[in-house]
């Protein structure tokens, strides 16, 4: 698992340009970023890279948020893999991981840890 640790930290939007319970990508430097707001989880904001290291491609913000034996994933829309909201682990392959990033509300701006 790759965590990115904040020194630094980047607006990216507002928690009204975010939708309940699906994702929206956001670009901080050159990395794309799958921001999820889940309103009923604590925290309620995640987010994990957007590209999905089996499909090759950056979707996952598009792709379906859920529970698996109690571990919030997101559901990758290309090939369906599982990776946790919380440690960017996929649940079907043990080698495989996406970066997680920290992710933070100040007012109503959304910022992301650089």
């Amino acid at each position: 698992m790759k965590v990115v640790k904040a020194s630094d930290w980047q607006a990216v939007c507002r928690l009204s340009d975010l939708v309940e319970n699906a994702g929206v990508c956001a670009l901080m430097d050159d990395e794309q970023v799958a921001i999820f707001y889940l309103p009923g989880e604590t925290p309620r904001l995640y987010a994990i890279g957007n590209r999905d290291p089996i499909g090759n491609a950056n979707v996952l913000s598009r792709g379906i948020v859920g529970d698996v034996n109690g571990e919030l994933v997101v559901a990758s829309p290309l090939y369906k893999q599982h990776f946790s909201l919380t440690t960017g682990q996929c649940l079907e392959d043990d080698a495989v991981s996406i970066p997680v990033y920290e992710i933070a509300l100040d007012g109503d701006v959304v910022k992301l840890g650089k």
